[in-house]
C-alpha cells in the first residue's frame, strides 16, 4: 500500500489509474487529432478531473511527505477544469498529458503498491 496514511492509499491509486487512463486515451494520436475528437478531450478531462479530486483529498503529512509532487498545480487545474468548463484550454490539457503525467505517474508509483500488480 501507500507509505504514509492509510486512507491515502484509495486516493493514490485513483490518481494513478486516471493519470495513466489519460496517457493512454492519447495513445497514437497528435494534437491536431486530439483537437478534432472531442471523445478523447472529454475522456483525458475527465481523467484530469479525477487526479485532481483525489488530490485534494490527501492527507496533510502525505502532502508534505511528498514535496516533489505539485499538488497546488493539480488541485489548481481540477478546478479550472470543473469550473472554467466553458473555456478549457485544449492546448494546455494536451501539454499537461504529454509533459507531465509521466513524472505524476513516476511518483505515484513510488508511493503505491498493489499486490496484484496491476497498478505499480
Amino acid at each position: 500500500m501507500v507509505k504514509g496514511s492509510g486512507g491515502d492509499a484509495s486516493l493514490l491509486l485513483a490518481m494513478l489509474l486516471a493519470a495513466r487512463d489519460a496517457r493512454g486515451f492519447l495513445s497514437g494520436l497528435d494534437e491536431a487529432a486530439f483537437m478534432a475528437s472531442r471523445l478523447h478531450q472529454n475522456a483525458v478531462i475527465r481523467s484530469l478531473e479525477v487526479i485532481g479530486e483525489a488530490a485534494g483529498k490527501v492527507s496533510p503529512p502525505t502532502l508534505a511527505a511528498n514535496p516533489d509532487i505539485p499538488w497546488n498545480q493539480i488541485t489548481g487545474m481540477r478546478h479550472r477544469l470543473i469550473h472554467g468548463y466553458a473555456d478549457v484550454r485544449l492546448e494546455l490539457v494536451w501539454i499537461v498529458v504529454r509533459q507531465r503525467l509521466d513524472p505524476l505517474i513516476a511518483a505515484l508509483e513510488r508511493l503505491v503498491h498493489v499486490e496484484d500488480g496491476s497498478a505499480g
